[in-house]
């Protein structure tokens, strides 16, 4: 009996996740892509989810069931969708700006960093509070966190002085701003980068700014520009930042990858830090992707510091497969509870497995892994999440990145599929996968 016991359960952890398609994009104009979630604080049961271009998504059983609703601000809504949780139960919804209402056609569009407050659980939303309003440059990239007290907030972003612009003069930087639980104003946002990036919107453009709290306050940053991921601290809430940046790591081949099937992909880093009471409270983590081990296999790596970001680990592999396969689009998320570090990406092993030769590949199919580490990020576990692969067109705006979030043992994972040009968001069920 206890044999039997025993093999099912492995065959039970075996088994992908059960999966939830959050929103459809069939027939809509704008089609749901780069979406971001968060699992309240308070309830781990309500869950808010945003995607492109302005839809914000509730769940109030654990994300079995969602409603989707438009999310409107005085200052418009238009994509990068960034969903944090703060400890009384508030959400905050960020993204681009869109005041005008006519999108690329207005010298208006990206003038500065929109945040709205979801109070009740996420049930209403405020009208939004800007950031970063600089005349004619442009506010992108955006990302931000809630510390643990629920007191500050700190938003980082690329300033662009002209999106796309391939003059010399035009330039791009990191800036961060700080605010409240409140979130209606922030402090002048602060560059924290020391070398300007171009405006291009390539692997010479400063991006990748997702910054995160330390469990006493500190705040940090990493970035990607060129082959370099660097990182600033500040350590009194914002307002002085390291005179010179710190190396985390190389990112082979730079953030601007090629995958193929992908009209364009990234690999950005993500920084987040362990808030939890567990063995490594205080380390901080950066995940990025890059083509290290050789051109279709791009990989996903992370380092930690545990002395502030002075000193990094070499990069460790989180994916397990045999060399050869392209995985991209990371995120990550520490759990401030159990302390583990989950990381979502896109994952080709099975399609590498079955075709040797990336020239020979019939089709780019595409699953969705989780990799799981209760050891502070030195061994990961890989698991498939994603019920069904697909398999990308090519066409259209496919997103920037996916996201997950983990809060006391619950885990969800948020991605997009294409099916024939078609886009979904997707959750999966990963409590008791661990």
């Amino acid at each position: 009996m206890l044999l039997l016991l025993g093999l099912a359960g492995s065959l039970l952890a075996q088994r992908a996740p059960d999966n939830v398609m959050i929103y459809d994009g069939e027939g809509l104009s704008y089609q749901p892509c780069e979406p971001s979630i968060a699992i309240s604080l308070k309830d781990t049961d309500i869950m808010v989810a945003g995607s492109i271009l302005d839809n914000v998504h509730r769940s109030t059983d654990g994300g079995w069931t969602w409603k989707t609703d438009t999310l409107t601000s005085r200052y418009g809504v238009f994509g990068d969708p960034c969903v944090v949780a703060a400890p009384n139960g508030d959400f905050y919804y960020l993204h681009l700006s869109n005041p005008d209402g006519t999108g690329w056609e207005s010298d208006a569009l990206l003038d500065r960093i929109v945040v709205q407050r979801g109070k009740r659980q996420g049930r209403s939303w405020n009208k939004g509070y800007g950031m970063g309003l600089n005349d004619k440059k442009d506010q992108d990239k955006e990302w931000a966190s809630v510390s643990d007290d629920g007191h500050s907030m700190v938003t980082c972003w690329t300033q662009f002085d002209k999106y796309g612009s391939p003059e010399a003069a035009d330039s791009t930087v990191i800036l961060c701003s700080t605010s409240n639980r409140k979130a209606k104003k922030w402090s002048d946002p602060v560059r924290v980068n020391r070398l300007a990036g171009d405006c291009l919107d390539g692997d010479l453009t400063v991006e990748g700014a997702v910054p995160d709290f330390g469990p006493d306050g500190q705040i940090y940053v990493a970035w990607a520009h060129a082959d370099t991921i660097w990182m600033d601290r500040s350590l009194d809430g914002g307002v002085t930042w390291l005179e010179r940046d710190l190396k985390v790591a190389q990112i082979s081949g730079g953030w601007d990858q090629k995958i193929r099937g992908l009209g364009r992909s990234n690999g950005m880093p993500v920084t987040r830090v362990d808030r939890s009471y567990g063995p490594h409270r205080g380390r901080i983590y950066v995940n990025w992707t890059d083509d290290r081990n050789g051109e279709d296999d791009q990989d996903v790596w992370l380092c930690y510091s545990d002395d502030g970001g002075n000193n990094w680990t070499a990069p460790i592999r989180v994916n397990d497969d045999p060399a050869g396969a392209q995985q991209f689009f990371t995120w990550m998320a520490v759990d401030n509870v159990t302390g583990h570090v989950h990381i979502v990406f896109y994952d080709r092993r099975a399609a590498a497995a079955r075709y040797p030769d990336p020239r020979m590949r019939p089709s780019w199919r595409t699953d969705v892994y989780v990799a799981t580490s209760t050891d502070g990020g030195e061994t990961w576990k890989n698991l498939e999440v994603s019920e069904k692969y697909f398999e990308p067109t090519g066409k259209g705006f496919f997103g920037d990145y996916n996201n997950i979030s983990a809060h006391d043992g619950r885990v969800r994972p948020i991605w997009t599929r294409n099916d024939g040009g078609v886009l979904s968001i997707w959750t999966a069920f990963m409590d008791g996968y661990e």
